[in-house]
């Protein structure tokens, strides 16, 4: 066999090996720190980072093997995000904010059946979205300089290895800066001792929550959820695919995440859903120059996912005994570039930026009214102003 031919056939392996350390790495930490804010306990969150892994990968698997089309899931980023917003005003119960998730994957797996459910998603602007998600991710993208100031002499390694990555190896940027956190941890560690903390899990287990319902939750946690996981993950992965060439089998990878959802929802998952940016490395000519044969990068994707689930337990561990802010940092840094490109789609439409801004104001404020959080007041104030103004003819560009 020669090297060529060699080559052609470890290509869709290696990007599928790469596409999913990259997704992992660059924002596990941000899906724990989502979970943490709506009161799951170390070992939950380790649950539900295991279940959500698992069923991702799975349907990964399944979706470009029947399809033969490199189509890759992920969690919900955005939607761990939103929930990481929530920290310190969420007033509900871990239980309800599991009863919430589930929700959630009936919405998607409704969308998937019921085509008229995904056109009410798609008529709300993507402007007033963008300002939503651009608003829930100002606060956890201003961790690593909040984290710079309380602890600089372990937060200055972060970022500097992290910069200079971007500058070289701009790809691996978000896994050398997790590296560099672990190793800063392990100083702190071998310095300041450690004396554990109840209940603390190396090994990944799956742990069961009974999901109740509260009104306060499925307003003010799935319905958010919902849309941003529906505007910042489905439709930009579907735009990925179709840029590289290939179709997006659109009710089997609605069928396919919803249920993941919800089988996941009881063990602490939030939300799988196709994977935006991190499908281009899957999709892309990274995975050899035969288009054919690039499906064999999702299935090497959702193999090696496998393989990380296995982490799960150790790396909720870590997060815990961490130093506060640390590793929020990091999860910072893997948001930043969401925040510039949802801030930049909230305000490039001239007719949008006054109800953008104030949906945007709003969520980084984190309003919260009758138990309800921020991202669900953000989306009313933008779509009322939005309704108001453009009845009223209101020229937002010279006012």
């Amino acid at each position: 066999m020669t090297s060529t031919a060699q080559s052609t056939r470890t290509e869709p392996i290696i990007a599928g090996v790469v596409t999913s350390l990259v997704g992992f790495t660059s924002s596990f930490v941000v899906v724990v720190t989502g979970l943490r804010a709506v009161g799951a306990t170390p070992v939950q969150a380790a649950s539900g980072l295991l279940v959500l892994t698992v069923t991702f990968a799975l349907g990964t698997i399944l979706l470009s093997w029947r399809t033969r089309r490199p189509v890759t899931l992920a969690w919900s980023t955005p939607g761990a995000a939103l929930l990481a917003s929530m920290a310190g005003s969420y007033e509900g119960s871990w239980s309800s904010a599991v009863g919430a998730f589930l929700i959630v994957g009936l919405l998607v797996l409704a969308t998937g059946l019921v085509p008229a459910l995904g056109d009410l998603i798609g008529r709300i602007p993507t402007p007033i979205a963008q300002a939503m998600l651009a608003g829930v991710l100002l606060t956890l993208c201003l961790a690593p300089m909040k984290s710079l100031g309380d602890q600089p002499w372990s937060t200055i390694p972060i970022l500097v290895v992290w910069l200079l990555a971007m500058r070289w190896l701009t790809r691996w940027a978000l896994p050398l800066a997790l590296v560099t956190a672990l190793v800063v941890i392990g100083v702190n560690l071998a310095v300041d001792g450690y004396d554990g903390w109840a209940g603390e899990t190396w090994w990944p287990q799956l742990v069961w929550t009974a999901p109740t319902f509260d009104v306060a939750a499925v307003v003010g946690i799935a319905i958010p959820l919902y849309i941003v996981t529906m505007a910042s993950q489905n439709v930009p992965g579907v735009a990925v695919l179709k840029s590289f060439g290939y179709e997006t089998p659109w009710r089997p990878a609605m069928f396919v995440t919803g249920a993941g959802t919800v089988i996941g929802a009881p063990f602490g998952g939030h939300a799988i859903n196709l994977a935006a940016l991190s499908a281009a490395l899957a999709a892309g000519p990274e995975a050899g120059a035969e288009r054919s044969r690039r499906w064999i990068a999702g299935v090497a994707t959702g193999s090696t996912s496998l393989v990380l689930a296995v982490l799960s337990g150790a790396l909720v561990a870590i997060t815990a005994i961490s130093p506060a802010g640390l590793l929020e940092a990091v999860a910072g840094l893997a948001l930043l570039a969401t925040f510039v490109a949802s801030l930049m789609g909230a305000f490039e439409q001239i007719e949008f930026r006054i109800p953008a801004a104030l949906t945007f104001v709003t969520a980084a404020a984190g309003v919260t009214f009758a138990g309800i959080g921020g991202a669900f007041w953000a989306l009313v104030v933008g779509l009322v102003s939005w309704g108001v103004l453009r009845r009223g003819g209101f020229d937002t560009a010279r006012r």
